[in-house]
C-alpha cells in the first residue's frame, strides 16, 4: 500500500493578465501548507474510489486522474483509492486539484509507468488549472492557464491562519467567479514583481504586497463574506486576504504562538479555523 498527503495551497499573489479564446491569463505566486488530505492506494485489478466525506464519494477528480492515466498509458492494472478529507472543499485551498495531482504521481509510481515530469504536467493541466503546480508544490511562479509552472526560492517558515466561512457551497464557483471580472480588474504582472524582487531578497512576501484579483468580485459575490471579514480583523488579524477563489480568508504571522491565540479566538467564536505553515517543495513524499 501507497500512502500520500495532498497539501492544501494559498495564492499569495493572483494576477489576471487579460482573456484568450475563453481562456483566462494568469500570474500568481502560489504557496503549499500543511493542512493535507491523505490518499491511501492499493494495487488490485480494477480501479475503486472510497471517501470518507459521502458527498465527495461520486464523480471526484481522483477517479478522472486515475482513468486519464490509465487510459493515456494503456495500463492493465488498476488500484483501490482511499481519500480521507481534511482540506475543506469548495473553499480555495484546492483540495481537488492537489488530490488529482498526487494521484498522478502516485500511480505512476505504483503501476511502474516512469513517466516524466513533462508527461506528467500535461496529463495535469487537463484536469484543471492548478493541477500541475500540485505536482512540486513549494513556493511556486504559475503562469498561463496554469500549465507553466516555475518553481521559486523556498518561503521563509510563514505560518497563516485560515478562517472558512460557514457559507453555501456554490457549484462552478471558480468559473463563475472569472466571470465577474472584466478588463479594469485586469493588471499587468506589476504585484508579482514586487513580491518576487522580496522573495529573491529576504525569502519573504510581505503581507501588504498580497494580491488576489478575486477580492473585487467576492465580496459582492459571496453572501455575508465582508462580515467574516470584519470579525476576522477585530480578533486581530492586520490584513485579511481571500484564499483563491474564496470564500475562506487567511492572515499571515511570523509567530506560532500569535497564530495558535488568533485562531483560538476564531473558534471560540464558533468558526471553523485552522493554524498552517509553509510547505518546501515535493522532496521525500513519495519514496
Amino acid at each position: 500500500m501507497l500512502t500520500v498527503f495532498a497539501p492544501a495551497k494559498v495564492n499569495l499573489v493572483l494576477e489576471v493578465l487579460g482573456e484568450t479564446a475563453d481562456l483566462h491569463q494568469i500570474i500568481s505566486i502560489i504557496q503549499t501548507i500543511n493542512l493535507c488530505d491523505v490518499i491511501e492506494f492499493r494495487m488490485v485489478k480494477d480501479i475503486s474510489f472510497a471517501c470518507n466525506k459521502p458527498s465527495l464519494q461520486h464523480d471526484n477528480i481522483i477517479e478522472k486522474a486515475a482513468y486519464l492515466l490509465k487510459e493515456t498509458t494503456h495500463c492493465t492494472k488498476g488500484a483501490e483509492i482511499k481519500l480521507y478529507k481534511n482540506i475543506p472543499w469548495g473553499a480555495g485551498f484546492g483540495g481537488g486539484s492537489s488530490d488529482a495531482a498526487n494521484t498522478l504521481l502516485a500511480l505512476n509510481q505504483l503501476w511502474s509507468l516512469n513517466l516524466p515530469p513533462n508527461n506528467l504536467t500535461f496529463l495535469a493541466s487537463k484536469l484543471g488549472s492548478d493541477v500541475p503546480f500540485f505536482l512540486n508544490g513549494g513556493t511556486s511562479l504559475v503562469e498561463g492557464s496554469g500549465e507553466k509552472v516555475t518553481p521559486l526560492l523556498s518561503l521563509a517558515p510563514t505560518w497563516f491562519v485560515l478562517l472558512v466561512p460557514p457559507l453555501l457551497k456554490i457549484p462552478n464557483k471558480t468559473r463563475r467567479l472569472y466571470r465577474e471580472l472584466y478588463e479594469k480588474d485586469f493588471t499587468e504582472g506589476n504585484f508579482v514583481s514586487a513580491a518576487l524582487l522580496n522573495l529573491l531578497h529576504k525569502r519573504m512576501i510581505a503581507s501588504h504586497q498580497m494580491f488576489n484579483v478575486f477580492e473585487n468580485v467576492a465580496f459582492g459575490f459571496f453572501p455575508r463574506l465582508t462580515e467574516y471579514k470584519q470579525v476576522f480583523e477585530r480578533i486581530g488579524a492586520s490584513i485579511v486576504h481571500l484564499a483563491g477563489s474564496g470564500p475562506s480568508l487567511f492572515t499571515t504571522m511570523a509567530d506560532e504562538e500569535q497564530a495558535k491565540e488568533l485562531c483560538s479566538d476564531l473558534k471560540n467564536k464558533g468558526l471553523e479555523s485552522y493554524v498552517v505553515s509553509s510547505l518546501p517543495a515535493r522532496i521525500s513524499n513519495y519514496p
